[in-house]
């Protein structure tokens, strides 16, 4: 091993095939370093770890955020930051000598290197030249080379979700690289080569169909045909009692091509791309059969999987829920789905969509996502999910703008960087998405005009859309193709209860069994509780079951599947009645909650219970197919249980104080991390937590960022419920913890609808401090959309209520906010009163905070009149009580102010070192608006000093980060006439 003491500069040599690397990173399996095969100490296992997490995004930011989750997961240590930027120090220092480097970047930290150097990447650049390339013995050179990248058998060694992920993702890349070169071995002649290996592979994968096809293909063409006859029967077995499933039609075509001997399964000598279709499909040459169980009768036409630069492959989503356990039937839409897969002439170069309509509990999310697991190696590069709640029993889909903000986050886009307006959101969606082989699934759609703003532009993506309604509006707008979904079959029924209870048990009684059958009206999600109920109790008589079933229903009312066949309420009823007393008395608490999911400690609360008891109810409710656990320790259901959930809480007195420790629970969570983010900012009082709400208690400012990544839908949602059961108080206290939050996410659709909620609350209870309040957060709202007569309006509408009150502070704050505001519109006098009056108001109560902010402003605007020794006093002054009380926001502000006002009164230097702390303060806090405009100012600081390059590069970025963030249009325009102009 290299100690760094050794450490040299060292160069690298060519990068053309067969090449190697003096210097390269490895990540296949192990983390490590190497100068010429020795190899380099970088360190123990989580620093090594550290580097990884950079080089799989080589050349691309990384946010502290998502390094500290690809690290340490859902259990990151208290001060996880500060541990992470001790590691990056170390690393820069061992591998600045091998050619690369660790640098900050206003999006994360960003690792330099030259993607040749590190191995991951070059496997996937020589896969990629594989594939396309023209002649096969150049593709087999290719490929040959990728896989003696990989080590032998040497253990992977991170263990972190992230981690383990990635593993299983390049395993997959391993094994279908592997399948490449098999299939140009094949192309080639070369079959004596591949049995023994083919006969390897298939036992790590016994139902992969396309490692079938391949062995097949060179037995037969070894004159082995009857062990390629074997082979096809020991997968159809395993096929049919796994999965109960028959082979794909392409691996019966090959079969059938053995029997009699047909001709195109001779050698093709003529070669070519990857792309060629498989063995029985009708071509004579290309990969060996699909993908897996189940594939369909075209899959022999799917378009080969888009290649990206490696630079542009990453973040990969993987959003898709586990696919259902036992999938009977639906074999026409199986084959419908599977045309989506045609190659674009196939549907005229747009975006392939499929629309699944059908009852609620008919099958629709499971027929997706069976579907979408069985073409995973049509989308490698991802496929992201989003539950639309369109059928909610709270009756408040997911809006538009919450769920392009969802898909943009699982896209990685940069914290900060997701615009505003819906246009503009939607925008970057189909752009980060383009040209990219994705899958989108949009579940439970409520109509046509939700989904459309989610739709791709691309047509290398595969869209498929649930609903309850008709979606004419997909084929009028988008060609697609419709499917909808009736009961199951009477046939297809009997399959699914029977491969649910074991043929045994239903054989044995076959009349209780039809009977059941009967009650479910071939309703899956119906079938699949019963299932569970009596799996649960194996020697319990299914004839018992009847009986209990048909003593437990009632009127369908509410609980309407869209089938009367289907007795809902008694096949919920039943299996209800047959939890422990502890999974009953928790399974009603889960319909008080009208968001998407809610965590174990939520759960907690409801029950006012220990969460070691609560998470056993909630393993058994799983177990019991009444709820579904979508992540670790968070939970959902479908909305007709839901729904009777509700039902069933209604009718509970004890449910309004289980609502009420919950909000207790949100609420108070929610100051303790808003206290985190804000500490500078205005506390509320509250009232001590009621007993058993028990409050998660947040370690740090990262901790509080997580926790309201993963509730805030929760707490939206929470606001209007508690708005609703007229707790007025618990409303506006909740509306009042959460701008902080949703405005550095830009979530302000859901940050105006809270502040409504909480105005309403007001109201009711002639608060007109929180009134005021509430108008001043939507006049900041307003102002940051663009609305600014509303952001008046309500502005003033705050100033008169805090006059009213004698309130000095709010009024101070209120008339930043309208300083702000003009100076947004462009009216740099007014904007300077407003300040100056803040500035009295802060002075004369004694807030310093405040104080110093005001001065900032007015620093700020005496600098935007021309009054630049002025300007720099003010901030002179503000910058001193900032850096006294710790307020880092607000020094970053004044950072910049007084580099904005040094460089007017011609002192360049000290201006870009103004610029430079001020720039590295947002960076650390995420401020990208905020960065932007100080670059801005740092590029003007270096064109009046003469150096044009340097501001040309400084007016760049802040132009890439405006354009990133979607809005500021006038900024924008102002950079790039700039940046033309000095070209």
């Amino acid at each position: 091993m290299i100690p760094l003491s050794d450490a040299r500069t060292l160069t690298r040599r060519g990068t053309g095939e067969g090449d190697g690397v003096a210097v390269e990173f490895c990540l296949l399996q192990t983390i490590s370093a190497q100068v010429d095969g020795r190899e380099v100490d970088l360190g123990h296992l989580r620093q090594r770890q550290v580097l990884a997490a950079l080089l799989v995004d080589a050349n691309r930011p990384v946010s502290v955020e998502r390094l500290i989750d690809r690290l340490w997961g859902e259990g990151p240590p208290q001060r996880a930051a500060t541990t992470l930027y001790s590691y990056l120090s170390r690393l820069r220092r061992v591998i600045e000598p091998l050619g690369a480097s660790i640098s900050r970047h206003p999006q994360g930290y960003v690792c330099e290197v030259d993607p040749q150097a590190v191995d991951l990447h070059r496997f996937r650049d020589l896969v990629a030249r594989a594939r396309s390339a023209g002649d096969d013995t150049h593709a087999a050179r290719l490929l040959t080379e990728a896989l003696r990248l990989w080590p032998g058998d040497t253990p992977a060694e991170p263990d972190t979700p992230w981690f383990n992920a990635l593993r299983d993702t390049l395993e997959g890349e391993r094994l279908a690289a592997e399948l490449d070169l098999n299939d140009v071995l094949l192309r080639q002649g070369r079959e004596s080569e591949l049995p023994a290996p083919l006969r390897l592979l298939a036992q790590a994968h016994p139902l992969d169909e396309r490692i079938a096809a391949q062995l097949m293909l060179a037995l037969h063409r070894q004159g082995r045909t009857p062990q390629a006859l074997e082979v096809y029967r020991g997968i159809t077995r395993l096929l049919d009692a796994e999965l109960g499933l028959a082979p794909s039609p392409s691996l019966r075509q090959l079969h059938q091509d053995i029997l009699v001997g047909a001709p195109l399964l001779a050698v093709d000598s003529a070669g070519g791309p990857l792309a060629d279709t498989p063995p029985g499909s009708g071509s004579g040459s290309g990969s060996a059969s699909g993908s897996g169980p189940g594939a369909g009768s075209d899959e022999g036409h799917r378009p080969t999987p888009v290649a990206v630069p490696a630079e542009a492959r990453f973040p990969v989503p993987r959003q898709l829920p586990s696919p259902p356990p036992v999938f009977t039937g639906r074999g026409r839409a199986m084959a419908e789905l599977d045309r989506l897969l045609e190659p674009p002439s196939g549907h005229g170069g747009t975006v392939p969509i499929a629309g699944i309509g059908g009852s609620g509990g008919i099958g629709k999310t499971c027929l997706a996502l069976h579907w979408a697991h069985q073409r995973l190696d049509q989308f490698p590069e991802g496929q992201l999910y989003l539950n639309l709640r369109g059928f909610e029993p709270s009756g408040t889909p997911t809006t538009v703008a919450s769920a392009l903000r969802d898909l943009l986050d699982s896209l990685g886009a940069p914290d900060g960087s997701v615009p505003t307006g819906l246009n503009a959101r939607a925008g970057l969606y189909r752009s980060l998405i383009q040209g990219r082989r994705i899958l989108v699934i949009l579940d439970n759609a409520r109509d046509a005009e939700q989904v459309l703003p989610l739709l791709p532009g691309s047509p290398t993506c595969v869209v498929i859309v649930t609903s309850r309604h008709h979606l004419a509006g997909l084929v009028t707008t988008h060609g697609a193709r419709l499917l909808t979904l009736g009961p199951l079959s009477t046939a297809d029924a009997a399959s699914l209860l029977t491969r649910r209870l074991g043929r045994e048990r239903v054989h044995k009684e076959p009349a209780a069994a039809a009977g059941l059958l009967q009650l479910c009206g071939g309703l899956p999600l119906a079938i699949s509780i019963i299932a569970a109920r009596a799996a649960v109790h194996p020697t319990f008589p299914l004839q018992g079951l009847i009986r209990d079933l048909h003593g437990a229903g009632g009127a369908l009312d509410t609980l309407d599947a869209g089938d009367d066949s289907a007795d809902l309420r008694a096949v919920f009823a039943s299996s209800y009645g047959a939890l422990s007393e502890p999974a009953r008395r928790i399974f009603p608490l889960l319909g008080l909650l009208a968001g998407p999911d809610i965590g174990l400690a939520a759960v907690a609360a409801l029950a006012g219970a220990e969460p070691r008891q609560v998470g056993r109810a909630l393993t058994e409710l799983v177990r019991a197919h009444l709820v579904t656990a979508h992540r670790p320790d968070r939970y959902t259901m479908h909305d007709l249980l839901r729904a009777y959930a509700a039902e069933l809480a209604a009718a509970d007195p004890a449910s309004r104080s289980a609502f009420e420790r919950l909000v207790d629970h949100y609420l108070h969570t929610a100051h303790a991390a808003d206290r985190l983010l804000s500490p500078h900012g205005e506390p509320i009082a509250l009232t001590p937590a009621l007993p058993g709400a028990a409050p998660v208690q947040l370690a740090d400012h990262q901790a509080a960022l997580a926790w309201f990544a993963a509730e805030h839908a929760v707490l939206t949602s929470l606001v209007a419920q508690a708005r609703h059961a007229e707790l007025h108080v618990k409303t506006w206290q909740l509306a009042a913890v959460l701008p902080t939050f949703l405005a550095r996410r830009g979530l302000w659709d859901e940050l105006t609808a809270t502040q409504y909620a909480g105005l309403e609350a007001a109201t009711a209870l002639a608060d007109r401090s929180y009134q005021a309040r509430a108008h001043r957060e939507l006049g900041n709202s307003c102002c940051e959309t663009g609305c600014f007569d509303d952001a008046q309006a309500h502005l003033e509408q705050a100033l008169d209520l805090y006059r009213e009150l004698g309130d000095t502070v709010g009024q101070a704050h209120t008339h930043l906010n309208l300083g702000w505001l003009w100076e947004r519109r462009g009216d740099q006098q007014r904007g300077l009163e407003h300040d100056l009056l803040a500035l009295d108001r802060f002075e004369a109560a004694d807030h310093e905070t405040g104080r110093a902010r005001a001065l900032n402003a007015a620093g700020w605007d005496h600098a935007q009149l021309g009054k630049y020794e002025e300007a720099a006093d003010f901030c002179r002054e503000a910058l001193a009580l900032q850096q006294h009380l710790g307020d880092r926001r607000g020094e970053a502000n004044t950072w910049d102010s007084l580099g904005y006002a040094l460089q007017h009164l011609g002192d360049h230097r000290q201006a870009a070192d103004c610029f430079l702390r001020s720039l590295h303060l947002n960076e650390e806090l995420g401020h990208q608006y905020n960065q932007a405009e100080t670059l801005e100012h740092l590029g003007d600081t270096h064109e009046a000093g003469g150096d044009t390059a340097a501001a040309r590069a400084a007016w760049q970025r802040a132009a890439d980060l405006l354009h990133a963030t979607g809005h500021h249009d006038a900024d924008l325009h102002r950079l790039r006439g700039k940046l033309q102009n000095r070209s």
